[in-house]
Formats: structure tokens, sequence, C-alpha cells
């Protein structure tokens, strides 16, 4: 980040460069939930077939509870002295995940394709909280709160998804395209 993104003060009780690598550490988790909460309106509008009302109407509350967790992430970045970085650019020059490639699709497509996507947003909040949790617990906090929240957002999706024996759909699929794939074949 260019110099003027970093102030030169940080949160008491944290030293300036232990403030600086705990808000950079959020810099890629604002990207992933500006991300997600993109792709969770894409689907919003494209969803189609069966169940469309109920899945329509689950992801709306999703997506405004991601927004709030950006705002959240971007204000603590904020106070520990780093400029957060919202713009698209920036967004898709450092995302190392693959644009959401679902259009217009059944629910059972966009469940199984959301719930790969969850599981990377998901993979990669754990990391950051392993990250900033030793230097930070506030931000660790905030964090294991969006975490669980997330968590909760993929159950509802995957109970979409799962057999009465407990077998997921998605079980071992790590590609969204592929995971829409099997729920076409399904149905």
């Amino acid at each position: 980040m260019p110099s003027d993104m970093y102030a030169n003060y940080t949160v008491p009780g944290l030293e300036l460069e232990a403030g600086h690598k705990v808000a950079d550490a959020l810099q890629m988790r604002i990207h992933a939930l500006n991300d997600l909460a993109l792709t969770l309106k894409h689907a919003h509008w494209n969803v189609v077939g069966r169940d469309f009302i109920s899945v329509h109407e689950m992801l709306d509350p999703q997506i405004d509870l991601v927004r709030a967790m950006i705002d959240a992430l971007a204000e603590r970045m904020a106070t520990l002295g780093v400029s957060p970085n919202g713009l698209p650019g920036d967004l898709t020059e450092k995302r190392t995940w693959n644009d959401y490639p679902i259009g217009r699709a059944t629910t059972s497509e966009h469940l199984a394709a959301l719930d790969v996507v969850y599981s990377g947003v998901l993979s990669d909040h754990r990391a950051a909280i392993g990250t900033v949790g030793p230097i930070d617990p506030i931000t660790e906090d905030l964090l294991i709160t969006q975490t669980g929240q997330l968590e909760l957002f993929q159950w509802f999706m995957r109970s979409h998804l799962e057999n009465p024996s407990g077998e997921l759909l998605t079980e071992n699929i790590e590609s969204a395209k592929e995971a829409a794939a099997a729920a076409r074949r399904i149905n």
C-alpha cells in the first residue's frame, strides 16, 4: 500500500507496526466479503425454479449482514491507522479466487456453488483469525463473531444440499462450477 495509506498511530496498547499488520490482514477480508456480497446479490437476481422464493428471500438478509461485516472491518482498519480500500480494481487485482461462474440457474445449482464460495471465505477468515489473534484480541473477536455468522449462513444453504443420511451434495468439491454441475446432475 502507498505510504499515505498508513497513519502514524494505531490503537493504544499496540505497537505501530503490529496495529498496521493487523489492519493489513483485514484488507483481504474486506475484499472477500465485498465479493461475497456481490455474488450473493447476483445469485439473488438469477435464481430460478423450485424453491425460488425461499432462496431469493433467504439471500437478502445475508447480503445485508455481509455488508455490515465489511463496514465493521473497514472501520476497524481505520481505527488501527490504515486506510481501507473498497475499490473494485484493487479487489480484482488482489483476489486469489475465481469469479463466480453461475448465471441464470436453479436454486440447487446456486446453493451448491454458493456453498463452495462460503467454504473459501470461511477458510480464509479462520486463517486471518490465526494471524491477528496473537496480536490483537479485539480484532480476533470481530473476526470470530463474523465467522460464526457466516457459518450459520452456510448451514442455511447446506440444509438444501444435504440428504437425510447427512451426505452433502458438495462434499469434496472445490469449485463453484463443479458444485453447480453436481446439483444439475441430481435434479
